[in-house]
């Protein structure tokens, strides 16, 4: 979809989409305001059972999913349990399975390669074995999350057992949170005490995956991402300051010397060429091939669990945090990751990334399904691992070199350009 296609509701019967159809409409349904602000798409409202596309949010899937009749070409943004992976602890559960599985099948030097989420459990569930691991590292720092809850809602770090219990005791709860508070599922997890530091502060990486069919599994990896920092400089003296543990950008916006005109954001470039000065090139590159395998196990371990469905695709946020000694940890997958730009350069990253989404749909047929690279979108898992094509006459066989590009340069405008044919009578943007 180019950006200057405006979608003014229903379309007559003559441009209905018809899949594999060049069409000149296509009618979409949404519920997000920043998509539909960030993709440039302009809309008018459509009834709940008319729409082509429909970009709902996890809400509306639950409510409507199973009764809705959708027909051949419709999309729609979610697989109907998403959440075997983007809730903390269905996620937990099922990397816990696979790791399992690993090893009982293929051994312990194959399930040592999901070793990249900290040690995790679901409260009160499985509360006497985290009292009993607990009590193996005394002073250690745990982190308390509820588990579906999103933009550091609930989060709180904690040394002592009792503290779980002052935390529910707090006065200064409402009655209603404190109910909340007694029914809700929690993880707890060891905290990583030695977090990678960039001029003193704690950061995050949040990274784009597309799914769009889970049988057989399909993913493509965003070029472009960022960095979140914290405000305050890291520090394990104190465990209460949000602003110093949490990177979230919904909690360090309320900071006091937030400054908005910096924001607290970088580039995945940025932080690429970063890391490649300090630490070299082979380094960063096994960097980033195991923040590849992050995603590629975290998919396979829900594969036969989340229900494949055609007309579904799904563009996940993942959280990765880096320790001192650059080995990466998951932290967690979102579903919905925030459209919300917090400045210009953040705001032209989600135009691009949505733009190309709605490439890889594809709902006017305009791909052939082969492709590798779709604008800043790469390839890196189709029924099994993509490698590149550059090259591979000259490297040989053994020296096979993944088909994803993380903070690497993107030059999706001319790529673009170069895989879409423009409709008849439309001009190249």
């Amino acid at each position: 979809m180019w950006p200057d296609q405006h979608y003014t509701g229903r379309p007559k019967p003559e441009t209905r989409l018809g899949r594999g159809e060049r069409v000149s409409a296509v009618l979409l349904r949404c519920v997000s305001l920043c998509f539909m602000l960030a993709s440039c798409i302009h809309v008018s409202l459509c009834s709940d059972g008319d729409w082509d596309f429909n970009w709902c949010d996890v809400g509306w899937l639950r409510e409507n999913f199973d009764h809705s009749y959708m027909e051949e070409h419709v999309r729609i943004c979610h697989f109907r349990n998403h959440y075997e992976l983007t809730r903390k602890n269905l996620m937990v559960k099922n990397l816990k399975r696979y790791r399992k599985t690993l090893e009982r099948e293929a051994g312990r030097l194959e399930a040592s390669k999901c070793d990249f989420f900290p040690c995790t459990f679901v409260l009160p569930s499985e509360y006497h074995i985290f009292v009993e691991e607990f009590k193996r590292s005394p002073g250690s720092t745990w982190i308390m999350k509820p588990v579906a809850r999103s933009q550091g809602k609930g989060i709180f770090l904690f040394r002592k057992l009792k503290d779980i219990i002052d935390w529910k005791k707090d006065g200064s709860r409402s009655e209603e949170q404190k109910d909340e508070a007694q029914v809700e599922s929690y993880v707890a997890q060891r905290y990583i005490e030695n977090p990678y530091l960039i001029a003193g502060r704690k950061f995050d990486l949040r990274v784009y995956v597309l799914v769009t069919s889970y049988i057989p599994l399909k993913a493509l990896l965003y070029r472009d991402g960022f960095a979140r920092f914290s405000n305050t400089r890291f520090s394990l003296s104190s465990i209460d300051d949000q602003y110093v543990h949490l990177t979230n950008v919904a909690v360090q916006k309320t900071s006091p010397d937030y400054d908005p005109e910096k924001g607290c954001k970088w580039q995945m470039q940025q932080l690429r060429q970063y890391l490649t000065a300090k630490h070299g090139f082979e380094t960063v590159q096994t960097l980033f091939k195991e923040i590849d395998n992050i995603f590629i196990r975290s998919l396979l371990s829900v594969q036969k669990t989340i229900i494949n469905d055609k007309h579904c695709f799904e563009l996940y946020g993942y959280d990765i945090l880096l320790d001192q000694d650059l080995k990466p940890w998951l932290i967690e997958v979102n579903a919905s990751p925030s459209l919300t730009a917090s400045s210009q350069e953040d705001y032209e990253l989600k135009y691009r990334l949505l733009e190309d989404t709605l490439h890889i749909v594809d709902m006017e047929g305009r791909l052939t399904g082969k492709e590798k690279r779709v604008g800043g979108f790469d390839l890196m898992w189709n029924d099994g691992p993509v490698y590149t094509d550059v090259g591979l006459e000259t490297l040989g066989s053994s020296c096979l070199v993944a088909n994803t590009h993380l903070g690497c340069v993107n030059d999706r405008q001319k790529q673009l350009q170069q895989l879409l044919k423009p409709f008849p009578g439309q001009k190249r943007t």
